[in-house]
Formats: structure tokens, C-alpha cells, sequence
């Protein structure tokens, strides 16, 4: 029997009916990651080396999942993380995602290389909004981004600092995926066994960049996201630019990519209000440490001077406990709800969404915690050689 989105209870299930649906270079481009993968493995397995210790008769009937982050009430302790080329996995992209966040009064995010332009979905929903930009050569794209975010009514701005270069994704280069698409013999047979995709994509919206219009050709193939990578952004930028940005920005700025104690230090220190430990979900550079693995380090060194976020491999409501045990302020999402999209557009977001609410709902009652800022690292046990 085919699997539907109603058999779908789990990270694992969402995976595997995008699997299903979506041609392989275009599933592998989400499923994959750096060299051979290792950290991507690694995101996740760290959350296993930490144990609850749950507490009882606590009185939990009512649970507040709701957390105040970057200046922003949330329903919920997860967000949408943004991530690019959303209408390549379902032909809603973000429209989808900014729907799904939106019913459960949670933050999402647009990036640089969305399909759906970042004042279409401010427009339509009231929900915080994260502007995920890249650093370019041109300083004065960089600042015509920022107004532009500005001007439409972005709450956060995000700027991604691992990403100054493109990482190694070897799944990609085997099947030629690129954008505009460029696939090899193996990468064009992978699509036209699932016909309904290349439907969907012909019959909706041309594909396109509207954060990127009039700085990347789509059309005639004269850059291509692997190109954009190399050619338009600046592997110089330091310290100093990034201060004069959180100055112009004048609201909350945040910093994406994130490792090691000391830069979350230097980034509150220019005016920071938060940072996302994220090693950009395994797909920049592999061998790198989890992102949980660092959080409990980063947090004492931060202390109360800005938020600190968690990213990467969070597949669970139990991830998401451990990492607010440690002082994330919040956890973002990203293949977690990616998968979703993928298998079924909106409806498919909004059951993982709803799954997690289910999952954290529930397993705050098991920890025997009725509020968010009730979590402390007293609630775990590390099984970490120290």
C-alpha cells in the first residue's frame, strides 16, 4: 500500500514519501550534505549522548510552549529556518511554509535564493519574519538587500557567515544538479520516472529568484547557484563589515553558521541580538562538530548577552528539550520540515508541525514541566566522555 500523508508520524516516514515523489537529484540535493557525509550523520547522534531525567507529580496538566526570541513571541520553540529553492520540492515553496508557520504562530524565514519573493509572504501573514541573506562583493547589493527587507516589514535579519563558499556536495555533482538544471544521462532518468513533478513545475509559476531579480541570469544559464556561490559572494568579509550591517540594520541581527564560542562572543560584542549554532545542516564543511555538541559551551560564553539558537539535525520534540535544557532560546527546522513539503505542500508542513507540538506537548508533561523556562541542564545527564 503507497504511503500517504495521514501514515505519516515521524521524521522517517516525511523522508520517505518525499523520496516517492520527488525526482533523485532534486531529493538528494535536500537529503544530502558534505563529502562523505559524517557531520550530517553526526547532528543527530549527538542528541543520543545526552539523557532526561524527567521529574513527577508536578502538576502538568497545562503546558506553555511559547518562548520569546529575537524580540519575538512564539507559539512554539521551533521555527521554519529559511533555506533556498523551496519551489524546486513542491510548487508552493514558501508560500507553503509561511501558511504552515502562520496557523501555529511560529517564525519563518525567506532566503536570498527563495522563490517566492519576502513581501509576497509578509503581506500575507503577521508572523515574525527572518530575512536570510548571503554576503556579496557588491557592498552595495548587500545594503539594497537590507533596505528592501526594511521596506517590507522583516522583523530579523539573518546573515549566513559558513557559507562564503559553496561546500563539496558530491550527490549533486553525480546527478549534475544545478540551477538552471544542467543534469547529466543519470539525472534526467531520475526525473522522468516521476512525471507528476516535471507536471506540477511547467503548470505553475515560472521558476525564478525574486530576492536575486536583475544580479543572477536564470535564463540564459550565465550563473548558476554554484556559480552565485563562487563568483558573487566574498570570502573577505569580516568582522567589520558585519558591524557596520547590524548598524544599518538597526533591529534585531543575527548571525547563522555560528561554532565556536568565541565568534558568539565577538557578535554580541557588534551589537548581535542572537546567533544560530548551525554547521548549515552538514553541507558545508564535513568533519566539523555537532551543533549541540558546542551549544552548552556557547551559551555560558554568550550569558545573557544575546539569544542563542540551535540548527541542524533536529528530527524530535526530545532534540528540541535537550537543546532548551542547555539555553537555546529556541530550535530551527530544516530538512524536518523540508521532507514534509516535499510529500504534500502545506498540508504536509503543517502535520510535521503539528506532530512536533504533539511530541513537545506531551513530553513536557513526561518531563514534568509545564513552561519553557522551567528546562535547565539539571533536567540531563551527559554520557560524553569528558
Amino acid at each position: 500500500m503507497p504511503l500517504r500523508l495521514r501514515d505519516c508520524h515521524n521524521f522517517h516516514d516525511f523522508r520517505d514519501l518525499a523520496k516517492r515523489r520527488l525526482p533523485g537529484p532534486i531529493f538528494d540535493y535536500i537529503d544530502g550534505a558534505a563529502d562523505d557525509e559524517v557531520t550530517r550523520a553526526r547532528n543527530t547522534a549527538a542528541f543520543d549522548e545526552v539523557d532526561l531525567v524527567p521529574n513527577v507529580l508536578r502538576g502538568v496538566e497545562a503546558v506553555d510552549l511559547t518562548t520569546r526570541v529575537l524580540g519575538q513571541t512564539l507559539d512554539l520553540p521551533v521555527y521554519c529556518s529559511p533555506t533556498a529553492l523551496q519551489r524546486l520540492f513542491h510548487h508552493d515553496g514558501e508560500r507553503a511554509t509561511a501558511a504552515a508557520a502562520a496557523r501555529f504562530g511560529t517564525m519563518f524565514g525567506v532566503s536570498s535564493l527563495g522563490t517566492v519573493s519576502l513581501e509576497e509572504v509578509r503581506k500575507k501573514h503577521a508572523t515574525p519574519q527572518v530575512y536570510q541573506f548571503y554576503f556579496h562583493k557588491d557592498r552595495g547589493l548587500n545594503r539594497a538587500m537590507m533596505e528592501r527587507a526594511k521596506e517590507a516589514g522583516v522583523e530579523v535579519m539573518m546573515l549566513t557567515v559558513d557559507s562564503i563558499t559553496g561546500g563539496n556536495r558530491e550527490r549533486d555533482k553525480r546527478t549534475g544538479f544545478s540551477i538552471p538544471f544542467k543534469l547529466n544521462l543519470k539525472g534526467l532518468s531520475q526525473f522522468v520516472m516521476k512525471p507528476q513533478w516535471g507536471i506540477n513545475y511547467v503548470t505553475h509559476d515560472s521558476f525564478s529568484l525574486p530576492q536575486l531579480d536583475g544580479h543572477v541570469d536564470m535564463g540564459g544559464g550565465a550563473a548558476s547557484i554554484g556559480q552565485y556561490f563562487t563568483d558573487m559572494l566574498d570570502p573577505s568579509m569580516d568582522w567589520d563589515d558585519v558591524a557596520q550591517m547590524v548598524d544599518f540594520w538597526g533591529g534585531p541581527f543575527c548571525l547563522k553558521g555560528i561554532m565556536a564560542a568565541e565568534d558568539a562572543v565577538r557578535a554580541a560584542g557588534i551589537g548581535c541580538a542572537g546567533v544560530v549554532i548551525s554547521n548549515h545542516g552538514g553541507r558545508q564543511l564535513d568533519g566539523s562538530r555537532a551543533p549541540f555538541d558546542q551549544l552548552e559551551e556557547v551559551v555560558q560564553a554568550a550569558g545573557d548577552r544575546l539569544d542563542v539558537i540551535l540548527d541542524s539535525g533536529v528530527t524530535r520534540g526530545t532534540h528540541v528539550l535537550k537543546a532548551l535544557s542547555l539555553g537555546a532560546k529556541a530550535v530551527g527546522l530544516g530538512r524536518y520540515y523540508l521532507f514534509p513539503l516535499a510529500a504534500a505542500g502545506q498540508p504536509g508542513v503543517e502535520r510535521a508541525l503539528d506532530l512536533m507540538r504533539d511530541e513537545l506537548t506531551r513530553d513536557m508533561r513526561l518531563m514534568g514541566r509545564t513552561r519553557i523556562d522551567q528546562l535547565t541542564a539539571d533536567n540531563l545527564r551527559d554520557r560524553r566522555p569528558h
